[in-house]
């Protein structure tokens, strides 16, 4: 069966564990055609779906936009506190989700309430702190570098040699990190990401980098992000400034990579943006809007626990149930989609009302969703500028996506072009 692997069952359940029709999270209908895939589950399930993740893993998916909205508003009744998740009894030290699911540890990505807030007040004005301007000045030099490095041959590959790269690159920048350390970090989360059996080590070294960073700033602070967190008067442990320093990289690399991907492989193969390709700037923005909306680089974010018993949607769900959150499938709900009248085109121009930051208190921050914006459209700018006859190596079609249902960008974007010469931007 095309996409998931699921037996036939009641769309309600009082327990996830319960439902015989429960989805696995799984298949390639996630990488392929997840609107298609998404349509079907939600036609036979309803808004919120019993799913089972890898190893028998019992939790829910939200897909309806509203329910959605309810469990990122209300941070009360579903708030971001793993500890109080039911499986952790069942879930064995080397479950390849754990990286991304985390147990309850002191940082901005894994508190909820009065310790959540005093995370954001340490990191969110950190990240207003960056320069909008001096960051969009490093970008373009950094992308410079990495276009020198095969603009000369004539082809390449978008997503291993640009994509990937410049966001890590940048944030690099923003940190503090040796630029030399980039293609490192990048490697290491791309393994945490996609949640193989890798994933468990790549954490660690994640982790294990980090304290080393933490460490050098003590010694030599600088005008970087960790340096401004390191001067904040409320004192901070080590092990919080890491979780933190962790949460701003993982969460700004490859959603903001697979954003650049996404958006260059849109206006390669849609005729609406290549017919402005050459002159339209514009037509950049709004490449990268409709990515939000249609192609969301973050799929499925984990996640929510239920605080106590409550129905959401037409599920029961139970208090210590996981609430994984389905962010492309709510953009896609029929219940809040108006589309044009000829019904070929959504008619989202300029709407921000996507979930792809996420909503409600733990959000994206603002700051760090400008940082993600400025690096992606600086990035796009710098390559069409660059390379302007950019063009598919390789039949649309035939892209394959990166393996995993939670991240949506490609394993590669193969393309040609004419030769330039480099400009010695260095990167």
């Amino acid at each position: 069966m095309t996409g998931l692997e699921y037996s036939a069952g009641a769309p309600a359940a009082s327990c996830p564990a319960a439902q015989p029709g429960a989805v696995r999270l799984d298949g390639p209908g996630f990488h392929t055609d997840p609107a298609m895939l998404y349509t079907r589950i939600r036609s036979e399930h309803g808004p919120v779906v019993a799913v089972e993740l890898i190893g028998g893993i019992p939790a829910w998916l939200v897909i309806g936009y509203r329910e959605l909205h309810q469990v990122t508003t209300d941070g009360m009744l579903f708030p971001r506190d793993s500890a109080l998740w039911n499986q952790w009894p069942a879930i064995p030290p080397d479950w390849p989700l754990l990286p991304m699911v985390g147990r309850p540890q002191p940082g901005i990505y894994f508190t909820a309430g009065a310790a959540h807030a005093r995370h954001v007040a340490l990191v969110e004005p950190a990240l207003e702190s960056v320069d909008p301007f001096a960051l969009r000045s490093a970008c373009e030099k950094l992308a410079d570098g990495l276009i020198d490095r095969f603009c000369g041959r004539g082809h390449a590959d978008v997503v291993t040699e640009f994509a990937e790269l410049l966001p890590v690159l940048t944030l690099a920048w923003i940190l503090g990190v040796p630029e030399a350390d980039g293609p490192y970090l990048a490697q290491t989360m791309q393994v945490l990401c996609d949640g193989g059996t890798e994933a468990p080590a790549a954490y660690q070294r994640f982790v294990e980098y980090m304290q080393q960073l933490l460490v050098q700033k003590k010694l030599r602070p600088g005008q970087d992000l960790v340096s401004r967190m390191l001067a904040d008067p409320v004192p901070f442990a080590d092990e919080e400034y890491v979780l933190n320093m962790q949460s701003v990289t993982a969460a700004g690399h490859l959603p903001t990579a697979d954003w650049i991907g996404n958006s260059i492989r849109l206006m390669l193969v849609d005729d609406r943006f290549a017919a402005a390709f050459g002159a339209a700037r514009h037509s950049i923005g709004q490449a990268m809007t409709e990515v939000l909306w249609e192609d969301t680089p973050t799929q499925i974010l984990a996640g929510r626990w239920v605080a106590r018993d409550t129905r959401l949607g037409e599920a029961l769900v139970r208090r210590g149930d996981m609430l994984l959150l389905g962010l492309a499938a709510a953009n896609s709900d029929p219940h809040i989609r108006q589309y044009t009248g000829d019904g070929a085109d959504p008619a989202h121009s300029g709407n921000a009302a996507h979930f792809a930051f996420g909503h409600g208190e733990y959000r994206c921050p603002f700051p760090a969703q400008q940082i993600a914006e400025i690096i992606a459209r600086t990035g796009i700018e710098v390559l069409l500028d660059r390379l302007p006859d950019l063009d598919l190596a390789v039949p649309g079609e035939s892209l394959v996506r990166r393996p995993s249902p939670f991240l949506r960008g490609f394993t590669s974007l193969p393309v040609r072009f004419t030769p330039v010469p480099a400009v010695g931007g260095g990167s």
